[in-house]
């Protein structure tokens, strides 16, 4: 029996009880992963990216282990609820135009000592003034350094379209203007390198891509480590006790946290390893979140009919946006209609061996994302189903 076999029969007698579509994270997975993830940080501490993970329960699981410190949120009204749930470091890693949010921030000194809002344009200074209810009260500020690697003049970029903030003087004259505004305290500086943190470099079959990308996040690594060691001396000249440096993804934690300029590293995905997350040199995880579908319809040999499973992830469209049938192995998508809103034909020899109501097991390509298709996932240790926990939906809560 093959390690994926071995994992399937795991997982059927697991949920034997449970009728699917049920989404599981399988825990010894999930804490592996976890501290791989400690080990290539090297010391500096793991802020959890919570779109990665979207269930309160295993945000508290993995908060408990040594190495992890804080959470970085993905909208305004998530950091609240977050912080009005207890948790005591939410970091907002996107700006926001929430007034009712702020207005809701500046009237609590609890939820304004926990939150951390994002700026890089002082236009979102004065959105966060015209909200407030309640004057004295700081609001923590951390500002956004644009990591894309720009070539030949700035007429090639690579990397999001996040900060206009590039350099150090631009920098340094934004947190200049903070400092000087009353009700704010900056904080925090943080530089996301998406191009080379989400980006997997060993792509299958296709081996001259792959050493493109390689060369890419080389040169991006090299000039971004420059570039962020200069932005961070220039702001802590404003700022001498900023109290923290964020960088970092999954994909390049142990590059970042190689940097003496960064004081922290942010990371979600690697928790639950997606599709995604497949092709990379820097690291290998588990699979720890998966999805299962029923077989409802046998059209003819080779070929069964399971309901649902259309949940294509974020990003720029492709079929690598879309989940992969993973268990059993064997089976593949009909190109024809590929994941469908409520039925998804499955092709393959394997499609013989199941039999009405099986499950087939998929894993998404978006870490999580998943937990908006479900209310609640059901947590497995060894062939068991030790715990069920809501997610994000579960609790009714639908950020974005």
């Amino acid at each position: 029996m093959t390690p994926r076999a071995a994992d399937r029969a795991r997982y059927d007698r697991a949920t034997a009880h449970l009728d699917a579509p049920l989404a599981v994270v399988d825990l010894e997975a999930f804490d592996a992963n976890a501290d791989d993830m400690v080990r290539r940080a090297a010391g500096k501490p793991i802020r959890v990216a919570s779109k990665s993970v979207r269930c309160r329960a295993l945000l508290e699981r993995v908060l408990a282990r040594p190495g992890f410190a804080g959470i970085m949120s993905f909208t305004l009204a998530e950091s609240l609820w977050l912080a009005r749930a207890g948790f005591e470091d939410v970091l907002l890693a996107y700006p926001s135009a929430d007034r009712a949010g702020f207005a809701e921030l500046t009237s609590d000194p609890k939820l304004a000592g926990a939150v951390t809002v994002m700026v890089d344009d002082p236009a979102q200074l004065d959105l966060v003034d015209r909200a407030r209810e309640r004057e004295g009260l700081e609001v923590r500020v951390c500002l956004e350094l644009d990591t894309s690697l720009q070539l030949f003049g700035g007429r090639v970029r690579v990397g999001a379209r996040r900060s206009p903030l590039r350099t150090p003087a631009q920098l340094a004259e934004l947190a200049r203007a903070v400092a000087r505004r009353p009700g704010f305290r900056l904080v925090g500086l943080m530089a996301y390198e998406g191009h080379v943190a989400g980006v997997g470099d060993a792509v299958a079959g296709s081996p001259l891509r792959s050493r493109a990308i390689r060369l890419m996040q080389s040169a991006a690594r090299k000039e971004l480590a420059a570039r962020r060691a200069e932005v961070v001396r220039a702001v802590r000249t404003v700022v001498p006790d900023l109290e923290f440096v964020n960088g970092g993804g999954t994909g390049s934690v142990q590059h970042t946290a190689a940097e003496a300029a960064v004081t922290e590293i942010a990371a979600g995905s690697g928790l639950y390893v997606p599709r995604l997350f497949d092709n990379y040199t820097s690291f290998s995880g588990r699979p720890a979140a998966l999805f299962a579908q029923p077989v409802v319809r046998r059209p003819g040999v080779g070929v069964v009919t399971v309901l649902g499973g259309g949940y294509p992830a974020s990003g720029a469209p492709g079929a690598d946006r879309l989940p992969v049938p993973y268990l059993p192995e064997g089976l593949r998508y009909d190109g024809q209609e590929g994941a469908g809103e409520v039925q998804t034909p499955l092709l393959g020899s394997a499609a013989d061996d199941l039999l009405i109501g099986d499950k087939v097991w998929f894993r998404h390509a978006k870490a999580g994302e998943l937990c908006e298709r479900f209310a609640q996932l059901s947590l497995v240790e060894g062939d068991r189903v030790t715990a069920t926990v809501p997610t994000y939906r579960g609790e009714g809560q639908t950020f974005l």
